[in-house]
């Protein structure tokens, strides 16, 4: 028995969730799959799939075998890319996931320039923090902020922002300005969880120390876009990424507090599965991210006095349906960009 054609077929049944389809889009015969994966569940001495005349679903051993399975398909087609990719441009479907706030403020406004470069990579934009099993879920690429748990996966830093304390003035008004963290005792906060359901404590530097502050408040969120809202609308203090804040900071409905205090360090990391780094789409996507971000002093966590965004970068899409962007599919509001 053929083991690898065998793995390509049973992968195949899996996605397509039905024999005869696999057996079309692999262009072989339906008894041909059907008796290929009789012979693997044979040669491995237990069943992979449970099968009705209405739907087949893995078992605990088919699943674990599919991961196997798509990962060593994975990396053989990896190893026989590496060898053509110096002549050959990116090409094929990218899925990347990463922040709302991220790819809504900074990878969409210029993924243009992406496609402009790699016309023949098809990318599709996932936006959250939940978890995500990139094999089981066939991400290719994830951007992720902040400090990352032990992981299998990858992990190259693209980026990094300051985030910047901030109240609305209706809260100031209520409330007062606190000076120092001393003062800010009797605050409130918006408080951020991950996605652990972990409360996220503001951080502040100074001189070296870091000093971590608790508030109580009204509202705890786990999404940027609504954490900026809250604090928009007076809910309390927030601690929000710079380049979030900036517009709201122009436009005085944000005040920046505690100067001195500057909130933690927050870095931006590309993760990708060992099967990947092999692949050109994969770095392509990466590297152009680094470029992106490195252009950017909000996105390398610098503080320029007196900087200020291009023109271009802080117009305001229109659109709020489902777009298109060259070959790139999304569901998403396009905002402002403070980058350059």
């Amino acid at each position: 028995m053929d083991k690898l054609h065998a793995m390509r077929v049973f992968v195949r049944v899996v996605e397509v969730n039905s024999f005869t389809k696999a057996a079309d889009t692999l262009g072989l015969p339906r008894a041909s799959v059907t008796t290929t994966i009789q012979n693997l569940e044979a040669a491995l001495g237990v069943r992979l799939l449970q099968r009705t005349t209405r739907k087949l679903s893995l078992t605990l051993d088919g699943a674990a075998y599919l991961e196997g399975a798509t990962r060593i398909l994975s990396d053989l087609e990896e190893i026989e890319t590496s060898f053509t990719s110096a002549r050959k441009t990116p090409r094929g479907r990218l899925r990347v996931d990463m922040p709302g706030s991220v790819g809504r403020l900074i990878i969409i406004p210029t993924i243009h320039e992406f496609h402009a470069r790699y016309p023949d990579i098809e990318i599709m934009i996932g936006m959250s923090d939940r978890p995500i099993d990139l094999i089981q879920e066939g991400v290719d690429c994830v951007l992720r902020v902040g400090d990352l748990a032990d992981s299998s996966l990858i992990a190259r830093r693209v980026g990094a922002f300051r985030p910047v304390t901030v109240a609305s003035p209706s809260y100031l008004s209520r409330y007062g300005t606190p000076t120092t963290i001393e003062e800010l005792e009797g605050h409130v906060a918006v408080n951020y969880f991950t996605r652990t359901g972990k409360m996220h404590e503001m951080s502040f530097e100074r001189d070296g120390v870091t000093h971590e502050v608790k508030l109580n408040g009204p509202v705890s969120v786990n999404d940027a876009d609504a954490y900026v809202t809250c604090a928009l609308e007076g809910l309390g203090i927030g601690q929000v990424a710079r380049f979030m804040a900036l517009p709201h900071l122009r436009s005085g409905a944000l005040v920046e507090i505690l100067k001195e205090w500057r909130p933690e360090l927050m870095p931006i990391s590309a993760l990708y599965p060992h099967n990947r780094h092999l692949s050109p789409k994969v770095r392509a996507f990466v590297d152009w991210v680094a470029e992106l971000f490195e252009g950017c002093p909000l996105m390398q966590g610098e503080e320029i006095e007196g900087y200020d965004c291009p023109e271009r970068g802080m117009q305001k899409e229109a659109q709020k349906a489902p777009v298109a962007v060259g070959t790139v599919a999304m569901d998403s509001e396009t905002a402002c960009l403070c980058v350059v």
